[in-house]
């Protein structure tokens, strides 16, 4: 018999605002600006090799991100950039955090009645200040029960904020199977994916064959998934 699921976990970036689309605007202006420097072939891949690497080291969010540009500039050019380009790159990461945020379509009404018949919460990674800083723009803080700013989401990560015994009535909704489905459907709860146009390349994991996995094409078709497990 499945559980009725009566606590619901929310990712942040690009759940229930736009995010990676920023990500994606930074590398183009890096690319331009590496450009004059650097003609060995994709510049990309390199960049997503440093943040493979420095993950352990800075975790995630836009400081990290803004440190593996300015390491991946110096690496391609053999620490010949110049420091204007070095600049240029901070102050990109400084307005990446400085841009407001904007809501995915339904996001709001479909929090307001999710919370009205379950305990929410919201479990998002990154940088602790630019998450608290998105979340409080948001205008949706006063809906979550709870909220937990995490260095990575792993199954003891969701058995933690759930509670070993309750996580098989709990359900975390996300973009990204490789952190938001998989790991909670690991941990014994549910996973269900709402995809996004962009997604981070470290993000990307197959789909599970699993009961516990439902897949969403957005947002507002939650409310009628969690009464088909009631």
């Amino acid at each position: 018999m499945v559980a009725r699921v009566t606590v619901v976990g929310f990712d942040a970036d690009d759940t229930l605002w736009h995010n990676e689309r920023f990500f994606q605007m930074t590398q183009e202006r890096f690319a331009e600006l590496l450009e004059p420097y650097y003609s060995g072939g994709e510049l990309m891949p390199r960049l997503i090799d440093a943040e493979r690497r420095n993950i352990g080291h800075y975790g995630f969010g836009i400081k990290g991100f803004v440190l593996s540009m300015i390491e991946t500039a110096l690496e391609v050019t053999d620490e010949t950039v110049p420091a204007p380009i070095i600049g240029e790159l901070i102050r990109a990461g400084q307005e990446m955090l400085r841009h407001p945020i904007e809501l995915l379509p339904r996001v709001q009404e479909v929090i307001e009645e999710v919370s009205s018949k379950h305990r929410i919460l919201l479990i998002t990674k990154g940088d602790l200040l630019d998450q608290e800083r998105k979340l409080a723009q948001s205008g949706l803080g006063d809906l979550f029960d709870g909220v937990e700013i995490v260095s990575d989401k792993t199954a003891s990560t969701y058995l933690k904020i759930f509670g070993a015994q309750d996580v098989k009535a709990g359900m975390m909704v996300g973009n990204s199977l490789k952190s938001d489905v998989l790991p909670m459907i690991s941990a014994g709860g549910f996973g269900v994916h709402v995809p996004h146009e962009l997604t981070w390349a470290l993000e990307h994991a197959e789909r599970p064959d699993n009961e516990r996995f439902f897949e969403l094409t957005d947002l507002g078709g939650l409310p009628e998934l969690l009464r088909t497990l009631e």
